[in-house]
Order: C-alpha cells, then sequence, then structure tokens
C-alpha cells in the first residue's frame, strides 16, 4: 500500500486543498494529510479545529479504497514522511510561481530523504486563484468565502467573524 503525505498550514483549509486531496486519494491507500504547526505564527483557527474541518470537508472526497489520516507535525516535512511511512510527498500547484519554489523544494527534500518522491497535482482551473490568506481577508471583511471553501469551513470562518 502506498502512502503519501500532504502538508500544509491549512488555514483555512480551501477549495484548491480540497482538490488536490480528491487527486492524491486515487494514488495510494493511505493519505496523510500533515498540518504543520509553527510555535512562532499565530494562526487563525487552531491546529486541533484545523484537524476537524479536514476530516469533516474531506471525508465525502476520498476514494473509498483510500484511508485519510490527518495529523500535526513540527519540523521537516520529510521527516513526518519519515514517521509516517509515506513514499511520496503531495504538492498542489497553481502556478508557475508555485512550480518554481516547490521545484526547489522537492530538490532539497530528495536530497534528504531519496526514499521520497514528491508529486505535484496541479489545480483544477477554477480552483487556480483561491488562496488561505485572501480566504482569511474576505472573511475578515465580512464577505462570503462559500465559494471558495469547503462548507465546513465557510461555517467556521462565518463563526469566528460573526458581528
Amino acid at each position: 500500500m502506498v502512502t503519501a503525505l500532504y502538508t500544509g498550514t491549512f488555514d483555512p483549509l480551501t477549495n484548491g486543498h480540497a482538490d488536490v486531496i480528491r487527486q492524491a486519494s486515487r494514488m495510494c491507500g493511505k493519505l496523510v494529510v500533515a498540518i504543520g504547526v509553527h510555535p512562532g505564527k499565530q494562526p487563525m483557527f487552531d491546529a486541533a479545529a484545523r484537524a476537524d474541518l479536514i476530516r469533516a470537508s474531506a471525508a465525502s472526497l476520498i476514494e473509498k479504497s483510500c484511508k485519510l489520516e490527518v495529523v500535526t507535525f513540527v519540523g521537516l516535512a520529510v521527516n513526518a514522511a519519515r514517521e509516517h511511512g509515506a513514499t511520496l510527498m503531495v504538492r498542489g500547484l497553481r502556478d508557475g510561481t508555485d512550480f518554481d519554489y516547490e521545484m526547489q523544494m522537492a530538490g532539497m527534500n530528495g536530497a534528504m530523504a531519496p526514499d521520497v518522491t514528491t508529486v505535484f497535482l496541479p489545480s483544477s482551473p477554477q480552483l487556480r486563484h483561491i488562496t488561505g490568506t485572501l480566504v482569511r481577508q474576505i472573511a475578515a471583511m465580512g464577505g462570503d468565502v462559500s465559494g471558495f471553501v469547503p462548507a465546513p469551513v465557510a461555517q467556521a470562518l462565518a463563526k469566528r467573524f460573526a458581528r
């Protein structure tokens, strides 16, 4: 069984992230979505809330043959991959800027962990413009983000920014 690791901050989970989760679940028997926790950063949702939102949002996206696991990690993604037995690291791409950055990361990760292969998955064209930063900004200003995030995330954002 192939295990894949998909890392990110997922603050919040967007439809772009959900699209990558859906695509990745077709490639592996187990998909580990790993939430990066950085002690110096103040995320909008804590790691436990983000994990709950990922589980609630991804349940309908995952192929039946794929097991979903949501975890947190601190430190290097390659270490998280090894810890969870992943041989694939999944990375989503929106555009050429993402590609340039992700190629550098894949090269460094490959040098540190040659047994872990990075796989790039392109976002669906209708989702490429979505970023977590813009979603947070729109939600904070009272805008409707339901077209950019899964329903459980939209509900959590509406609750957080209720006036």
